[in-house]
């Protein structure tokens, strides 16, 4: 998968901020450093499919970062958080 933009919801970066506490070049940290990517579930249009990322930001923080990959190959940020122990682990097998 190859990420070559992002795309960016005004009220998403605010709940981010507000809620998790998670900045955008954090974000954007883990989409550029991540090899691999997990699909979570199909997207409601054919071909654009929910995704997951997890990996380091520049901090060292671990952030899960959870987006739709939409056909012109961007990502639309729907979520992200601190990863989890458990999802922290899973990145290290892989």
């Amino acid at each position: 998968m190859d990420v070559v933009g992002i795309i960016w919801l005004e009220h998403i970066v605010e709940k981010l901020a507000a809620k998790h506490h998670v900045e955008i070049d954090e974000v954007e940290a883990v989409l550029v450093n991540v090899m691999r990517f997990r699909r979570i579930e199909r997207g409601d249009v054919a071909g654009e499919d929910v995704y997951a990322a997890v990996g380091p930001t520049m901090s060292g923080r671990y952030l899960i970062v959870f987006f739709i990959y939409k056909r012109s190959r961007e990502a639309l940020i729907i979520s992200a958080r601190d990863a989890t122990p458990r999802e922290r682990q899973q990145y290290g097998r892989k």
